[in-house]
């Protein structure tokens, strides 16, 4: 299933709102049940819908107010490559991550791959910063 930009963005449009709410059992429904998807998080990924629900749960559970959005479609054999952009509260701030995944289909529709890449050494700054400030400081 090769997509153009159009038929990109309009996906895109339905896929990246489910990243925000923490309901990863909405997000699990885009994949197929034998997808396999990794981000830097999990370098190895996670392979079928169980174990990818499974990593949703926990992910979703700590985000559940990121927004994603896409700034580019690029058609490519099997799916695109997209562009995007997530803004990832931690504490007060707002940090802006932008990053490149590619999403491949299989034959009805669902996404069969999907590997996440941005750097992300200034969010786990942020979110150390953030810990470390927030952490219980020890009795005297």
């Amino acid at each position: 299933m090769t997509m153009n930009k159009l038929q990109a963005k309009e996906f895109a449009s339905k896929w990246l709102p489910a990243w925000t709410g923490n309901n990863p059992e909405k997000l699990a429904g885009f994949y197929s049940d034998d997808c396999f998807y990794l981000d830097p998080a999990i370098p190895a990924g996670v392979n079928g819908k169980k174990e990818l629900l499974s990593y949703f749960r926990r992910l979703l559970s700590q985000n559940p107010d990121w927004i994603w959005t896409q700034i580019e479609p690029i058609p490519m054999e099997g799916g695109f490559l997209n562009k995007w952009l997530a803004k990832i509260p931690v504490g007060q701030k707002v940090i802006e991550c932008v990053g490149v995944c590619f999403v491949q289909f299989d034959s009805e529709g669902k996404i069969k791959r999907n590997e996440v890449y941005f750097d992300r050494s200034k969010l786990i700054a942020e979110i150390y910063k953030y810990t470390k400030l927030n952490s219980p400081k020890p009795a005297a």
